[in-house]
C-alpha cells in the first residue's frame, strides 16, 4: 500500500466516524424528544465521536475492510447502540420505531446534504473534492441501509420486533449475538450484492436530482 493509498484509506474512515457519529445522535435526538432523556444524561446526545464508538464496529473491522487489500469495496460498520427506556417513552410502540429510524433517516439526510454541496462544488470549480463528497454519500446510503437489516440490534430489527410482537426478553437475548449473526450474514454474496444496488439505485436518483452524474 503506498502513501496515497494510506492516505485516501484515513480520509475514508474519518468520514466513517463522522456518518456514525451522526447517525447515533440522530437516536439519541429523537429519543429525547419523545420523552427518554437516557441517552442524554449518559452523554450520548453528542456530536462527539468518542462517546459512540464500538471496539470492533467502529475501529477493528472498518480499518481491516479499508486496508486489506479489495477488502474496501464494501465498507460497514457501527457504533454503540444509544441506550433507550421503553417506559421513558410517550409512546412506546410508536416512539421506539421512530427512535429506530431516526438514524438511518439521518443517513439520507446526509448523503442529500453531500450530494447538493458536491453539486455547489461543482459549480464553482472545485473539482477536488466532489469525488470525495460523493463517496461519503454513498458510504452515508450504505450505513443507512445496512442498519435497515433486520437482526438484533441493528435499527431494522426494532420495526420487525413491533410486527412479530417479540417479547423485550427474547429481542435482548438474540442481540447478545447480534452483531456475529450480522457479521456472517455479511458473508453472503447475494447480501452485499442488495445492499449495494439498493445503495448505488439510491445515490443514483439523489445525484440525478442535483444534475449530478449516475
Amino acid at each position: 500500500m503506498d502513501v496515497n493509498q494510506l492516505i485516501d484509506g484515513l480520509i475514508f474512515y474519518i468520514g466513517l466516524l463522522v456518518l456514525l457519529t451522526f447517525h447515533e445522535y440522530g437516536h439519541a435526538w429523537m429519543a429525547l424528544r419523545c420523552g427518554d432523556d437516557t441517552a442524554k444524561l449518559q452523554g450520548r446526545c453528542s456530536l462527539n465521536p468518542l462517546v459512540h464508538m464500538d471496539p470492533i464496529g467502529t475501529v477493528v473491522l472498518p480499518l481491516l475492510m479499508i486496508f486489506l487489500p479489495g477488502a474496501g469495496q464494501f465498507l460497514v460498520g457501527w457504533a454503540r447502540p444509544v441506550p433507550v427506556n421503553p417506559y421513558n417513552l410517550r409512546h412506546p410502540n410508536r416512539d421506539q420505531i421512530l427512535v429506530a429510524m431516526a438514524g438511518p433517516a439521518m443517513n439520507v439526510v446526509l448523503a442529500v446534504g453531500l450530494l447538493g454541496l458536491a453539486r455547489i462544488c461543482e459549480l464553482v470549480g472545485f473539482a477536488g473534492l466532489i469525488e470525495l463528497l460523493a463517496r461519503m454519500a454513498w458510504l452515508s446510503l450504505l450505513l443507512c441501509f445496512f442498519n435497515l437489516i433486520p437482526i438484533p440490534p441493528l435499527d431494522g430489527s426494532y420495526l420487525m420486533r413491533q410486527l412479530t410482537g417479540m417479547s423485550h426478553e427474547t429481542y435482548h437475548r438474540i442481540a447478545q449475538y447480534g452483531f456475529l449473526i450480522v457479521i456472517l450474514v455479511l458473508q453472503v454474496p447475494v447480501v452485499r450484492r442488495l445492499l449495494t444496488d439498493v445503495t448505488h439505485f439510491s445515490w443514483v436518483m439523489i445525484a440525478t436530482v442535483f444534475g449530478l452524474g449516475g
